[in-house]
């Protein structure tokens, strides 16, 4: 499922209009992001949280020159899912 399929199916489960639908869903990526952002946890309980990790700074090889290189740190996104949603899709 795609962002536009997700926007149609959640209009047809609330009977709100696409665009309503539309406005709200990019609201919520973009509250979600800038907590990320800000190194908050955002926690949607039965759904799951997101939150940053940071990676530690490592050594990688190039694949094609067999040459070792510096990888920095950086911090990524994760989610972790919440029981109700891991219950759902085991059933």
């Amino acid at each position: 499922m795609n962002k536009a399929e997700l926007i149609m199916a959640v209009a047809e489960e609330t009977g709100l209009s696409r665009k309503d639908v539309e406005l709200g869903l990019n609201a919520t990526i973009k509250a979600i992001s800038g907590a990320l952002a800000k190194e908050e946890k955002v926690q949607i309980v039965g759904f799951g949280s997101f939150e940053t990790k940071h990676r530690a700074e490592r050594m990688g090889r190039n694949p094609r020159t067999k040459e070792e290189v510096l990888i920095p740190a950086t911090k990524i996104p994760v989610f972790k899912v919440g029981k109700a949603l891991k219950d759902a899709v085991a059933e």
